[in-house]
């Protein structure tokens, strides 16, 4: 065995290896005769000649008078001519022209008179306003060559000069197989321990976004005979295969071991992050590629090799991603061993685009959704400081960017409904929120790093929300506070309070396991007033260190029962059904710049805050009072 197992091979070096080695085994672009009207985006595999020439014959080029034009060549304005009826013939546009004239006045450059004469006051030259045989393209003319994708242009083109098929490179065919005990169909009931298997799926968008044909097998479990023999079956009906999960090294990681025992494994292991476990071999002089099972590890490999190999089959490059610079909001750690690829938001603020990094791992699906952009750090850098302008390759248009509205902050439920009315009456404009918490983000809104920040401060002092804060941070008139709503805060609970909790002191029994929020979130802060205001000690909290960034996140923990209780929202124990002991009203706004309240993004946000279908849906929410919802306040 001639490879290196869970290697840390460079990603380009390992790229150009294993391009090579399939090249020398005779993977190449195969071809087909397909019809043209259902040519559609396919690429040429040889140029295409017209059949007849289009036009194939003399016709009048609008409506009007065929004449000889010789006969009208003594008229002007001033000596204007008469021709007699047997002197020409009325044509419409697109006519056969008798071979007996070669030209054609305008119907309104005439003048009718009795007896079928016509005056004309100006001469025509020679094939005047006469489309002639092969104006468009002549017989045995070349319509586009070799290795040029097809236009809805081209069909009619193609059409009109006798062209009925063309040839057509095959649309590779990609055999996707999802491997693994843990996994079930996503249309199956799904019991505790499994997960659903929607790599196969994700990558079938892929190749069909790539102009491949996906085949989309069946799961196998984890037997090495089951998986070999779902390989052989594949590669004798496909050009790609490839196996999802099981490419690591564990106990139940076969899939190196398969492509061995069937073929070559090239390379077991790239120098990425994520991507690692990575395995890219030759079964029956095809491609087969263990991709990582970890959704976000997949599809960056599906990107950074499945696609270079569609490329060579398909004849053609797809086209680079467009690459912007933004400067970094926070520090990247990376290490020294992997080329990163680091998932982050963008957003164009004040003239300047921001990248905000992703914490979550890759096993984050629904992070990819909202991912614009990836920012590669090279291999043996440390990272990328906080403030450092970055190239970011994007994966959304940087028209949707530019038109995107940025939310930091304070999460709410109620943001998620926000956001959908805003696309509901806008099309165009896009939002983008981050949960980061309320004093996170009225710093990110100070740094230009937000346009809105949804903040609920209490000051310990005034007992007063949010101005306080935003006086001690900004100048006077520099920021614009928009009123949202009042909220009911409390402890959220497992239906029916088995723990029997009633209030906050009822949270230092150690039995009772709590789960915080961040540190700078507005609901920590209230937390640690209220501990503060009853004399109890946070360390007397069975979790106090154990957070989670968003109201949701605690609902969900209390859920599933890995915690009895949480402070959070009413409208987030009431999505899973929890039971909510009432502690406090607080007030959650939005804090923006004022220099930003004129922006078309910012107003739209605000008719959406006022909009009745919003209203609706936050009453449906529950806990929330908004009798000056949308009403903004110079600070």
């Amino acid at each position: 065995m001639n490879y290196k197992y869970l290697s840390n091979t460079e990603l380009t070096a390992a790229v150009a290896e294993y391009m090579e080695i399939l090249i020398e085994n005779g993977i190449a672009p195969k071809e087909e005769l397909i019809p043209v009207e259902k040519s559609l985006n396919r690429i040429l595999s040889k140029a295409v000649y017209a059949k007849i020439s289009n036009p194939n014959y003399n016709s009048g080029a609008m409506d009007g008078l065929a004449v000889k034009a010789q006969s009208t060549f003594n008229a002007d304005e001033t000596n204007p001519l008469i021709l007699e009826k047997t002197d020409y013939l009325r044509v419409d546009t697109g006519d056969i022209l008798p071979k007996e004239y070669d030209a054609v006045i305008m119907v309104e450059d005439v003048v009718d008179m009795e007896d079928g004469k016509i005056k004309i006051l100006n001469a025509v030259s020679p094939w005047q306003n006469v489309r002639q045989i092969g104006e468009d393209i002549c017989e045995g003319e070349m319509i586009l060559p070799s290795f040029s994708r097809v236009t809805s242009a081209f069909i009619g083109a193609a059409l009109s000069c006798g062209v009925t098929q063309i040839w057509a490179l095959k649309r590779p065919v990609i055999a996707l197989i999802p491997t693994g005990d843990e996994i079930v169909s996503p249309f199956a009931e799904k019991k505790e321990g499994e997960i659903f298997e929607t790599n196969g799926y994700t990558f079938s968008a892929l190749a069909l976004e790539y102009g491949c044909v996906p085949i989309r097998y069946d799961i196998v479990k984890d037997n090495l005979d089951d998986i070999k023999q779902a390989v052989m079956k594949a590669v004798d009906v496909s050009d790609i295969v490839c196996l999802i999960g099981g490419s690591s090294a564990g106990r139940d990681d076969l899939s190196a071991s398969v492509v061995s025992q069937l073929g070559k494994v090239v390379i077991h292991g790239l120098a990425i992050k994520p991507g690692k476990p990575c395995v890219l071999g030759v079964v029956a002089n095809k491609p087969v590629i263990g991709i990582p099972g970890y959704p976000v590890s997949g599809i960056l490999i599906f990107r950074l090799i499945v696609k270079k190999i569609v490329e060579v089959l398909n004849g053609v490059k797809f086209d680079a991603p467009e690459i912007i610079q933004a400067e970094l909001t926070k520090k990247i750690v990376s290490s020294l061993k992997y080329e990163e690829f680091v998932r982050v938001k963008v957003g164009l603020i004040d003239g300047k685009y921001k990248a905000f990094p992703f914490n979550k791992g890759a096993g984050a699906v629904t992070s990819l959704v909202k991912t614009d952009g990836i920012v590669r750090i090279p291999q043996n850098f440390e990272g990328y400081n906080k403030g450092k302008v970055t190239d970011v390759e994007l994966l959304r248009k940087k028209e949707e960017i530019d038109n995107a509205l940025i939310i930091g902050g304070s999460h709410d439920p109620l943001i998620d409904e926000i956001i959908d009315i805003c696309r509901i009456n806008n099309r165009e404009m896009y939002v983008s929120s981050s949960n980061i918490g309320s004093m996170a983000g009225l710093m990110a809104i100070k740094r230009k790093e937000a346009h809105l920040a949804g903040i609920h401060l209490l000051d310990e002092e005034s007992g007063s929300y949010n101005i306080n804060y935003i006086k001690e941070h900004f100048s006077e008139g520099e920021t614009a506070l928009i009123k949202c709503v009042k909220r009911i805060q409390g402890i959220i609970v497992e239906r029916g309070n088995p723990k029997n909790i009633k209030s906050i002191r009822d949270l230092t029994n150690p039995d009772i396991r709590y789960v915080n929020r961040q540190m700078g979130s507005g609901t920590r802060i209230l937390f640690d007033f209220e501990l503060k205001k009853s004399d109890i000690n946070p360390r007397s909290i069975n979790g106090y260190d154990r957070v989670e960034n968003t109201h949701i996140a605690v609902s969900l923990a209390v859920k599933s029962r890995t915690a009895d209780a949480g402070l959070g929202v009413y409208s987030a124990s009431k999505i899973y059904g929890l039971d909510f002991i009432p502690i406090t009203e607080e007030e959650y706004d939005f804090l923006t710049l004022e220099r930003f309240v004129s922006d078309k993004k910012l107003d739209i946000f605000v008719k959406s805050l006022k909009n009745p279908d919003f209203i609706k849906r936050i009453y449906r929410l529950g806990g929330y009072s908004y009798d000056k919802i949308g009403d903004l306040t110079i600070i």
